[in-house]
C-alpha cells in the first residue's frame, strides 16, 4: 500500500491563493443552480399552464410568456448565484458600481430594451396573435412567434425572418385576411371595339362558377376607368375563411377562367396600345465598300 504524505509546499500556496475563488465559484453554482432548477421544472410549467387555461385562444400570449419566463429564471437564478457568492453587499452598498451597470445598459442596450417593450406591446395587442397573416413595408407572412427581441414570420416561399419589434411597432401592419370573409379584384382591359356589358356579364358568370367564391354578397363586376387606349372593368368576388384558403389559386382558377370565356365570346383582353408619332425621318445613303469615296 502506498502511504499518503503530505501535499507539497508549491501546492498548498495555489490552494491557498485560489481557495476564496473556489468557495465563491462553488457557491455561485449551487445557487444558481437549485435556482435554476426550481424556476425551469416547477415555476415555469405551472406558470405556462395557467396562462395556457386562461388564454385558450391566444397562442401569442403563451408564446410570449415562455419566452419572458425563461429570462426571468435566468435573472433570477444569476442573483441568487451572486449573494450566495458573498457579493449581496456590493450590489446594494455600491453605488458606484450600480451607476456603472446601469450606465452600459442604457447605451448598449437601447435598442435591446426599444425591441423589448414593443415586443410586450404586440403581445398586448388583441388584433396581432400568433398565426395570424400581416403584411408591413418589408413584407409579408404568417407570425410564428413573438421572441424577446424579434417576431419570426414565415413568408409565402415557407422561409423564416426575423423581424425586429421595433420596425413592427413604428410601421403601420395590415391584416388582409383577419376577418371571415376576404374580397378579391381582379381587373381586366377590354378594347373599345368590344362590347363592355357582355364582358361584365362573363365576368360575373365566370365569379359564379368557382366554387370557393360565395353566393352572398355576390360576386360584382364595373367599368372602373376609361382609358386612352382600353376600357378596365374589374371584378369584385367573395371568399370565406381567407386563412385556410388558397387565395392565390382562385386569383389563378378565375384567370384562366375568364382567358377561356373572353375568347369563346371573342373579347379582346389588354390590346396592345396605338401611339401615334410625328416628326421627321431621316435617311442617309450607304456607300458601297469598293467606293472608298
Amino acid at each position: 500500500m502506498i502511504g499518503q504524505g503530505p501535499l507539497p509546499e508549491w501546492l498548498r500556496e495555489v490552494l491557498s491563493v485560489y481557495d476564496p475563488v473556489l468557495s465563491e465559484l462553488f457557491w455561485f453554482t449551487v445557487g444558481f443552480g437549485v435556482v435554476y432548477l426550481v424556476g425551469t421544472v416547477a415555476v415555469a410549467p405551472i406558470v405556462s399552464r395557467v396562462v395556457r387555461a386562461r388564454n385558450r385562444n391566444n397562442p401569442t400570449i403563451q408564446t410570449a410568456t415562455n419566452t419572458y419566463l425563461r429570462v426571468l429564471v435566468v435573472a433570477f437564478a444569476t442573483l441568487t448565484g451572486t449573494i450566495a457568492a458573498g457579493y449581496g453587499n456590493v450590489l446594494s452598498e455600491s453605488a458606484v458600481i450600480i451607476a456603472a451597470i446601469t450606465f452600459v445598459l442604457g447605451i448598449a442596450g437601447q435598442q435591446v430594451f426599444g425591441s423589448l417593450i414593443s415586443g410586450m406591446f404586440l403581445v398586448a395587442d388583441p388584433d396581432f396573435n400568433v398565426g395570424d397573416w400581416i403584411a408591413w413595408p418589408g413584407g409579408e407572412g404568417t407570425v410564428e412567434a413573438v421572441d424577446f427581441r424579434v417576431t419570426r414570420v414565415r413568408t409565402p416561399d415557407n422561409e423564416t425572418i426575423a423581424v425586429p419589434n421595433t420596425e413592427l411597432t413604428s410601421n403601420a401592419l395590415t391584416r388582409p385576411y383577419g376577418r371571415d370573409q376576404y374580397r378579391i379584384t381582379e381587373q381586366v382591359y377590354v378594347a373599345y371595339e368590344d362590347d363592355a356589358e357582355r364582358a361584365l356579364m362573363e365576368l360575373q358568370a365566370t365569379a359564379a362558377e368557382l366554387e370557393a367564391v360565395l353566393e352572398e354578397p355576390s360576386p360584382n363586376a364595373r367599368i372602373l376607368e376609361l382609358g386612352e387606349n382600353a376600357i378596365t372593368v374589374q371584378a369584385e368576388l367573395w371568399t370565406q375563411d381567407p386563412l385556410n384558403s388558397d387565395i392565390q389559386t382562385v386569383r389563378s382558377d378565375f384567370r384562366r377562367l375568364v382567358k377561356r370565356r373572353f375568347d369563346e365570346a371573342g373579347i379582346t383582353i389588354a390590346p396592345p396600345s396605338a401611339q401615334s408619332l410625328t416628326g421627321e425621318v431621316a435617311v442617309t445613303e450607304r456607300q458601297s465598300e469598293g467606293s472608298g469615296r
